[in-house]
């Protein structure tokens, strides 16, 4: 069994400091364009906010996944089915941009407007887990 942490709010401010600092980062990949790595950090910034919930939740540290929508439920995160839908959704951009056979159809998909429509979403889903930390 994992033992309990000795400063779990230290633990939840590292993740979502790291997430802010993504966070900085994805908004610089969007204005140079390079969109589907902008959607890649989007996905990191998520799931390190949804890292800090399930320290919150749980007080162990988290686990080792990258799949957003488990990793809420596994903070015991209450969502909408639209916040599910795009949790999933923005999951698959962590797969497609880090899978060679994944990444040319990915960058394709990955036009001006597609990009913007789920950096706003992403937007949306941070704001809401900051204010429910």
């Amino acid at each position: 069994m994992d033992e309990q942490l000795e400063n779990p709010q230290g633990i939840i401010d590292y993740w979502r400091n790291s997430s802010e600092k993504d966070f900085l980062t994805m908004k610089n990949l969007l204005r140079s364009k390079d969109y589907s790595w902008s959607l890649f950090l989007g996905h990191l910034v998520l799931e390190k906010l949804l890292k800090a919930h399930y320290v919150k939740a749980n007080q162990k540290h988290p686990i080792f996944i990258h799949d957003l929508l488990r990793l809420a439920t596994k903070a015991k995160l209450t969502l909408t089915e639209e916040q599910k839908d795009w949790l999933d959704e923005i999951t698959t951009f962590n797969i497609n941009i880090r899978y060679d056979n994944y990444k040319q159809d990915f960058h394709q998909l990955c036009t001006k407007e597609f990009t913007h429509l789920w950096v706003e979403q992403i937007k949306i889903l941070r704001q809401w887990l900051i204010n429910e930390l």
